[in-house]
């Protein structure tokens, strides 16, 4: 007699790859409208510490957030590799554009959604909200970013208020 599986079908996800201090995050393709070269960055003045400034995308104006920053991880020079990864964001009732300076975009994979694996639950967990799971692949992890949660709603108004002043 054959059994009936109801086990869903895993779903294939696609994912862009980036490398920060030399570790592998991944964030959904879904959320990631463009990749740009480095390119000059307007500071604003008071803007958030972890805030590199403005750009000016085909006349939108989008916060760029140095992510070492961010991520606690210590500063370096940009260098040729160096890139902005321009992502939406949900914030309450509304999607926000954000870019997020990384040292070098690695590559797209694609990887069923069972393959992202719950972070254990060791540590300082606040610092960790951001991180949706874990990927093992080739012998290395890849975090999997939740952007949606890397800022808080007091950040992401605070970038939001920047992008109206300047």
């Amino acid at each position: 007699m054959q059994s009936t599986s109801t086990k869903p079908e895993a779903q294939l996800e696609s994912y862009l790859t980036f490398l920060m201090d030399n570790e592998l995050f991944a964030v959904s393709v879904t959320k990631v409208t463009e990749l740009l070269e480095m390119l000059p960055v307007t500071h604003v003045p008071r803007a958030p510490e972890f805030m590199r400034g403005v750009i000016n995308l085909r006349g939108a104006v989008v916060p760029v957030i140095d992510t070492r920053i961010k991520f606690s991880l210590k500063s370096v020079e940009d260098t040729i590799n160096t890139c902005i990864v321009v992502m939406t964001i949900q914030m309450e009732d509304e999607v926000v554009k954000v870019g997020a300076i990384v040292d070098a975009v690695s590559e797209v994979i694609e990887i069923t959604n069972d393959a992202v694996l719950p972070l254990p639950a060791v540590g300082n967990k606040s610092s960790m909200k951001f991180i949706q799971g874990v990927i093992k692949m080739n012998e290395r992890f890849i975090m999997v970013l939740d952007v949606d949660r890397v800022f808080s709603t007091e950040e992401l108004l605070s970038l939001q208020s920047t992008d109206s002043v300047a």
